[in-house]
Formats: C-alpha cells, sequence, structure tokens
C-alpha cells in the first residue's frame, strides 16, 4: 500500500452514495473483474436484515443513491427485496448487472419510479466480448439491454477496453444506435483479475473514494469504494453503526492514502468535472470514468 503522506486530513462528508456489494457469486468469469467473481463465489455473511439494517442507517443518515453491485446482484436471493425496500425508503437504486438473465419480478421493480439499470459491454462481435467474460453471454447481454430500452428503464453502459484492438468504437456505435443515452469508457482497474496478480494499490484508485461515498461489501466490510473492498476495509457494519464507521479515524486514514497516492492528479487523466463529487455525472463505478463515449465526434 502507498505510504502515507503527512497532510490535512480530508474532512468527514456525510456519504450520498452508498454502493452495496451483495455478493461475489456471477455466471461469467469476466477478465477485468475487480473483485474476481465467478460462478464459484458466495453470498458472504449478511443477512438480509442486515442488509435491510444497512440501507436503513443509509436512509436515515442522509444517503440519496444506491448502487447494488457483485458479482451479480441479480442472483442474489434477496436482491429484488432490498432494491424495493431502498425505495420505499425514497433513495434512488442502481443495479449493476451483466444482463446476462433477469426474472420477470426483477423487470418488474425494475421500471419503479427511481430505479435505474447499468451494464457493462465490451463490443459488437460475440467472440470478442464473449472472450473477455469467459461465457458465451453476447446475445442474452445485447437483447436485454434492446428490452430494457424498450420498457424505458433508464440505462448507462461502461465499455472497459480490455486491448488496444477492441472494438470500442463499434460498440459504442452499437449502443448508441440501440438508444442507451449514457455510454462511457472505461480502462481495466488493477484489481481482482484486472490486476493479473500484482497487489492492490491506492494508486489504482480515480482518488474520489470515500469522500460522500463508500462500499459495503458480502461480509459487511466497510471501504471507501467497490475497488478498495478488501485491502482497504476500515469497518464492519456487523458490530460497528454505518455512521461511526464513515466518520470515524479509520475511514480518515484511508482517505489520506487515497489523496496521497493521487496527489498530483486526484480525478484522473480523462475528468473533465473536476474533484467536487457533487459534480460528478455518477461516480466511480466500473465502466465510469471521466471520459465519455461520443462513437460520432
Amino acid at each position: 500500500m502507498t505510504a502515507i503522506i503527512e497532510e490535512p486530513t480530508t474532512p468527514h462528508r456525510p456519504a450520498e452514495l452508498l454502493w452495496l456489494d451483495l455478493t461475489r457469486k456471477c455466471q461469467l468469469r469476466c477478465g477485468p473483474c475487480f473483485n474476481s467473481s465467478g460462478p464459484e463465489g458466495t453470498h458472504g455473511t449478511m443477512t438480509r436484515q442486515d442488509w435491510v439494517s444497512v440501507i436503513g442507517q443509509a436512509a436515515g443518515g442522509g444517503v440519496r443513491r444506491v448502487t447494488i453491485i457483485g458479482g451479480e446482484p441479480t442472483l442474489h436471493p434477496d436482491g429484488a427485496f432490498l432494491v424495493e425496500h431502498a425505495l420505499s425508503l425514497g433513495l434512488s437504486i442502481e443495479a449493476y448487472s451483466n444482463l446476462v438473465h433477469l426474472s420477470p419480478h426483477w423487470w418488474s421493480v425494475l421500471q419503479r419510479g427511481g430505479a435505474s439499470l447499468a451494464t457493462s459491454y465490451y463490443s459488437d462481435r460475440a467472440n470478442e466480448h464473449n472472450t473477455v467474460t469467459g461465457r458465451p453471454s453476447h446475445a442474452r447481454t445485447l437483447a436485454n439491454i434492446r428490452r430494457a430500452v424498450q420498457l424505458s428503464i433508464p440505462l448507462r453502459a461502461g465499455i472497459v477496453a480490455t486491448t488496444e484492438t477492441q472494438r470500442v468504437d463499434a460498440a459504442c456505435q452499437e449502443l448508441e444506435a440501440l438508444g442507451v443515452k449514457r455510454i462511457s469508457v472505461d480502462h481495466v482497474r488493477p484489481f481482482g483479475r484486472g490486476s493479473k496478480g500484482a497487489a492492490p494499490d491506492a494508486s489504482g484508485l480515480c482518488g474520489r473514494c470515500g469522500t460522500g461515498r463508500a462500499s459495503i461489501g458480502p461480509d459487511g466490510g466497510v471501504s471507501p469504494c467497490v475497488f478498495s473492498a478488501g485491502w482497504m476495509s476500515v469497518g464492519n457494519v456487523r458490530d460497528t453503526p454505518l455512521a461511526t464507521i464513515l466518520g470515524g479515524e479509520a475511514m480518515a486514514r484511508a482517505n489520506t492514502v487515497i489523496r496521497a497516492a493521487k496527489r498530483s492528479d486526484p480525478c484522473g487523466p480523462d475528468s473533465s468535472s473536476g474533484c467536487d463529487p457533487d459534480n460528478v455525472p455518477d461516480e466511480c463505478s466500473p465502466g465510469f470514468p471521466g471520459s465519455e463515449c461520443t462513437p460520432r465526434n
């Protein structure tokens, strides 16, 4: 981990965005997966009541947005219930899914006000997309992108460029033609399988982690963001209230490490939105860096 450089501690601000990182189970085994999820993954030790408690604490503490992610969150037995619960408390919620399969109930839940979808897409060519995901997933994901657009479910798509020759522009054009309005391009983040065995380092983060945002993992561990889960833990919601963790010394220390690692350009090389978290278009989630995909420009 990057050494701590003495500098003023970033003031704590109430979290406005939480990632609920529900599971490590996924039908796919994507090469750039930042937490190494796959078919052998588990749902962790957080119970339904644990997640309900966290969502309630979040809503009561000023959180406005929640992203459920994994793994594949639609495989979690309580995933749809938790989305409905969050919506009932007035939170807006995004489900980050590979869109390989959504049940009728999931489609119904995602059509409710305040809900939205996000997905990763890799190429307009099935063989290239499937090489990244490790499974023949392209046809199903593409069909469900079409369905989400037809149902008017807010959808954003992130294209992660895994090679220099990947058909990123063609994928952008295809998604745009299908009616996807929010498309962005990201590089492979150096965590999980994307690290290719390298130790995690805070310099691989965007620099905004932990400021008005945090992630909660399948075992209740809290980290500044989903990319720092496991190796930058700042507490656990199963034994400590969420607000205490977010405002605690461990989070402050983690923020100092992150800011030091990104001292030269805390918002990343492609950022055009500045470092104010309120000015960030969405969040530092997979497939959403500062750069936009504009294939016609």
